[in-house]
């Protein structure tokens, strides 16, 4: 399994939490976004790589870290096949995989630190889509093209 992981300046320490988590559960990990803090780096251009890289099926996730993690996902979800959520909590991270079919996870490192996203990433990857009629809600999401 493939995952493609990116940040922006605002989000190093979170992404690098976030590959420890996914490398521990034999993920292999592709690292977008500057190697630090001092090298700026725009939010839409990470999350367009990231994007891009799901939707072409070269990774199963992406996950996605910038100071809220709402720009990366309002930007994420402009492409056809992304269901992005800006995940808060246990709640917002098993709601968004298992009713939602997320295939890209944002955070705010800013908002919850990086203890916290590494809690909230292990919620949302163990939580399986419930299908069902939720998979017609997503099927919906999906029709939506712009």
């Amino acid at each position: 399994m493939k995952a493609f992981i990116g940040s922006d300046h605002a989000g190093i320490d979170g992404r690098k939490a976030v590959a420890s988590v996914l490398e521990n559960r034999g993920w292999e990990v592709e690292h977008m976004g500057p190697s630090n803090a001092d090298e700026k780096a725009d939010y839409p251009d990470i999350a367009h790589d990231v994007a891009a890289g799901v939707t072409s099926g070269d990774a199963e996730i992406g996950i996605l870290v910038c100071g809220t993690g709402q720009g990366m996902a309002m930007t994420a979800n402009k492409y056809a096949g992304v269901r992005a959520a800006v995940i808060t909590d246990s709640f917002t991270a098993e709601m968004a995989r298992g009713h939602n079919d997320a295939n890209i996870a944002c955070f705010g490192e800013r908002v919850l630190g990086t203890e916290k996203i590494s809690e909230l990433l292990a919620v949302f990857l163990d939580t399986p889509f419930e299908g069902g009629r939720h998979g017609t809600r997503v099927n919906k999401i999906d029709r939506v093209t712009g």
